[in-house]
């Protein structure tokens, strides 16, 4: 189960980033005429798509399944990439982005839940960073692939490579990819539960307990009701939580698409050619990998709350220090060390959903919490975009994002941790 979840998002990622790869080649393509301002857009519509997937299918999920929803996120994001590398307009390009951003956006709420689910609640942190480790393999290989193809064969190709891989994995999923447990029994479908919790080797018995207390309570009506409906984030105890994870949501997505978007277009503008721009998008997420092992661990010991406040706040230190001049070696130092940090914070951010908020909300919580982060997502590459066009994104891009940075780390430091009966 683990390893086809990993591998959805590691396309997710690979997709995700493609558009960064890609768009100094884009650029510089004079049939395809696209600008730093053109480019901002089609990325902006892209996340808005993002924005809705994430909305639209973390509320589904919690109605409809988690495996249903994840083999049609990477059915919907992988059909709609494939035609971006065929099409010779903006305008097309642009409506491909923005449908294949309501896949996107559908798979990280969706599997996330999934494989906490499976991990189980004292496992939250380290499940969700293993799993998003998949999401940067998947930058990382993108960036890799981007220095060989884009300067080899041309930018269209890369669209081809990332959509693929789903002729292998949407079968694989179909026949193997089980439903999640706490999901069947929410459901009442308990013999189902049964025979996924035995498969799997889960504890069974403590999940149907779970489960009993639950009805019994809502039967009484005397002690605590697990409650439902997307309504259900924004009252009672989890009020409070939820306002402040969409702002750090916000500012960590703001991060991870701003930096994503337009690194290589930053270290252009810093006169590093494009072989090292790319190269900095490469290390940026191998660096990312790194920090999601040791984020996950350092969570499950001291909380996802306090690993994510730590994780935001070493993220703007090290990026404005990104603005220091360095030797070459030192640069690619620097922004590996700056990955560790940047990406992590914001998996940190799904990992404390993950841990404090029960099953029946549980992917509508992370899903509104990537969806409200998207508009984050949205002003990141159009922050970028407009210091490049005004020719001020260095150093003033880093700056601009290390004050994001510092912003997250406070919203996750008013943050408290709760009990959610499972």
């Amino acid at each position: 189960m683990a390893p086809l979840c990993w591998i959805a998002v590691l396309l997710d990622g690979f997709d995700a980033v493609v558009l960064g790869a890609v768009m100094p080649s884009m650029i510089e393509d004079p049939e395809f005429a696209l600008t730093p301002a053109t480019g901002t857009v089609v990325a902006t519509v892209g996340l808005v798509g993002m924005m809705i997937g994430a909305l639209g299918m973390g509320w589904a999920t919690d109605r409809f399944g988690r495996r249903k929803l994840l083999i049609g996120a990477v059915v919907l994001f992988s059909l709609f990439t494939l035609g971006m590398a065929f099409v010779d307009s903006i305008f097309l390009f642009g409506l491909l982005r923005f449908l294949a951003g309501v896949g996107l956006g559908g798979c990280l709420p969706t599997g996330i839940s999934m494989v906490t689910e499976f991990a189980g609640r004292n496992r939250t942190g380290k499940s969700t960073t293993l799993m998003m480790t998949g999401y940067h393999v998947g930058a990382v290989l993108t960036a890799a692939l981007a220095i060989v193809v884009v300067q080899n064969v041309n930018w269209n190709a890369m669209f081809i490579i990332g959509a693929l891989p789903a002729l292998v994995l949407v079968p694989l999923m179909y026949v193997y990819l089980p439903e999640s447990p706490d999901y069947l029994l929410s459901k009442g479908r308990v013999e189902d539960a049964r025979r996924v919790c035995e498969h799997y080797g889960l504890d069974f018995d403590h999940q149907e307990q779970v489960e009993r207390e639950l009805k019994a309570a809502a039967a009484d009506g005397t002690v605590y009701k697990e409650p439902k409906g997307a309504a259900t984030v924004l009252t009672g105890q989890f009020r409070r939580n939820t306002v402040l994870v969409w702002i750090a949501s916000f500012m960590g997505l703001l991060l991870v698409y701003g930096l994503n978007t337009w690194l290589p277009q930053i270290m252009r503008a810093a006169d590093y050619d494009l072989g090292n721009a790319l190269g900095f998008l490469l290390i940026l997420n191998i660096g990312a990998v790194v920090g999601l092992v040791i984020a996950g661990r350092t969570a499950d010991r001291i909380t996802p709350r306090l690993a994510a406040v730590i994780w935001f706040i070493g993220a703007g230190v090290l990026l404005a220090a990104l603005a220091i001049k360095l030797p070459l070696l030192g640069i690619y130092a620097m922004v590996f060390s700056t990955g560790c940090f940047v990406f992590s914070a914001q998996v940190l951010v799904y990992a404390f959903c993950a841990a404090n908020y029960p099953t029946k909300v549980r992917a509508t919580a992370l899903g509104m919490a990537a969806g409200v982060g998207r508009l984050g997502a949205i002003s990141g590459p159009t922050l970028g975009g407009a210091m490049l066009a005004a020719g001020i994104a260095y150093p003033w891009g880093f700056f601009g994002f290390a004050i994001a940075a510092v912003l997250g780390g406070g919203a996750m430091a008013a943050t408290k941790t709760l009990q959610t009966h499972e």
